[in-house]
């Protein structure tokens, strides 16, 4: 069950916060709890014990972490409950990769390969690890106490808005909120209003560009022309981003309803002027957890100008792992850690040193070029569409009107300008305006008009999930 189904939507959000509400508040930490994990089993029925497995083995690490004085011991404790949340981890994320990898070795050697069946990838469990990786680690840095009871930690590690695709919250951030919150009537309802603007992102603007997207990366990369390649990644990656955003938006919405303040995980980062900028926008709480628990240990920016370059490409390889188990993957990180390492050695500050379009247009191209081993299911189709963006393939599909209709042409343009800032500057000039120069009239107006637009967008939505559209969640397949 997804965030945008008529089930989530009309029965399960509406019943979970009837209870929660209709519960004293003894009881609300029980029942987020049962709620969420009746969410995940909805969606994975077969692999919930991993998820309660890991919850209770998790607690119980860390309270023993919390307990424990002697420093020794606790390292070790740290590093066999590191090891094997990384062990299930890598069992059931890439393990299949790992065989498929020796097995091209091994044939061609003339040596058998191995057979392995198919092992299934659970939902969420490379977000539900890091939860539990951060648990541990604030635990065994005394950033907080271990949690006081079973439930606590399980709610963490399991809470449903944020249990299958992020955004990655640290225990020492959720851990004050848990113990003590409270819902007042304005956060709950900027709670509907982030859920309402996740939802239109998703469904009006993503799943709307997906399609195209989708035929034209199933097409032949030899028949394609420059510039329907060039339509392909600007779909794709219009799409990655208000699928995931939107989700993000739905999730701290969903959070915020309960009581929750989670952290933001985008800050239009299609608006940055390098790749350092575009990392400090794109998926934030990914991006700080590696910072915090891998690129810091590391030794970070401390060591010496090699070392800083060597942890960046660790960490990126390590970032384009997390996000899939396949060598494109592989490629798309440390393509990005290497324009990282390029822009540290102001290789390129010609380019990002100036002000205006030709540093946004560089970012942009990277990011683009970067999306295609993301998007692509083998290396070589990534290359072979690369071409085809260069101009080299044969042109044999020509037709744009067979991949755009007026709809999809409408939801690129509402993506272009929802890519950049416009919206939040629209939105501090009107509120300068209305306390300024605004009487009750005008503000009642501007107020009714940005109503009536919430719910224009949620009617529109709720149509289109009701029709039954095609209505992929990209992030949840890492």
């Amino acid at each position: 069950m997804v965030f945008t189904e008529p089930a989530f939507l009309f029965l399960f959000l509406p019943v979970v916060l009837g209870l929660y509400f209709g519960v004293r508040q003894g009881w609300q930490n029980a029942l987020l709890t049962v709620a969420s994990v009746f969410f995940y089993t909805l969606g994975e029925p077969d692999l919930v014990v991993l998820l309660l497995t890991s919850c209770l083995l998790n607690h119980a690490c860390a309270r023993r972490l919390d307990e424990m004085e002697d420093g020794r011991k606790r390292r070790i404790l740290l590093g066999v409950c590191i090891a094997g949340n990384l062990a299930a981890l890598g069992v059931f994320k890439y393990l299949n990769f790992v065989v498929e990898s020796l097995n091209v070795l091994l044939t061609a050697a003339g040596a058998d390969a191995i057979v392995l069946r198919r092992i299934h990838l659970p939902l969420g469990i490379s977000f539900y690890t890091f939860h539990a990786l951060s648990y541990v680690i604030d635990v065994y840095r005394r950033e907080v106490r271990a949690a006081g009871s079973a439930t606590r930690a399980m709610l963490y590690l399991s809470l449903f808005p944020q249990l299958v695709a992020g955004p990655i919250v640290r225990y020492h951030e959720l851990a004050p909120q848990i113990a003590q919150r409270a819902v007042r009537l304005e956060d709950f309802a900027a709670g509907i209003r982030r859920f309402i603007v996740g939802l239109g992102k998703k469904m009006i603007i993503a799943n709307t560009v997906a399609r195209p997207a989708d035929a034209l990366f199933s097409l032949p990369t030899a028949d394609l022309t420059a510039g329907l390649a060039w339509l392909g990644i600007l779909c794709y990656a219009i799409q990655i981003y208000f699928d995931f955003s939107g989700y993000s938006d739905m999730a701290i919405g969903l959070g915020r309803m309960f009581g929750f303040r989670f952290p933001e995980n985008f800050n239009y980062p299609y608006a940055a002027g390098s790749i350092t900028e575009f990392w400090r926008r794109w998926h934030i709480s990914l991006s700080t957890w590696f910072r915090d628990y891998l690129y810091i240990p590391l030794g970070g920016s401390r060591t010496t100008p090699l070392g800083v370059y060597r942890n960046l490409l660790i960490v990126f390889l390590l970032c384009g792992l997390w996000h899939g188990a396949s060598w494109n993957f592989v490629v798309w990180g440390l393509f990005h850690g290497g324009f990282l390492v390029l822009e540290r050695l102001e290789v390129l500050k010609g380019i990002t040193g100036r002000p205006g379009p030709l540093r946004h247009g560089y970012a942009l191209l990277v990011v683009a070029v970067g999306w295609v081993f993301f998007r692509a299911e083998t290396l070589t189709a990534a290359f072979g569409y690369l071409a085809a963006m260069a101009g080299l393939g044969s042109g044999a599909v020509e037709q744009v009107r067979f991949f755009l209709d007026p709809v999809a042409v409408g939801a690129i343009l509402i993506a272009v300008v929802g890519s950049v800032p416009i919206v939040p500057w629209l939105e501090r000039g009107s509120r300068q305006w209305k306390a300024s120069r605004g009487g009750p009239l005008v503000q009642g107006a501007l107020e009714f008009g940005s109503l009536a637009g919430l719910l224009a967008v949620l009617f529109v939505s709720i149509t289109l999930s009701a029709a039954g559209t095609y209505n992929p969640f990209i992030y949840f397949r890492f």
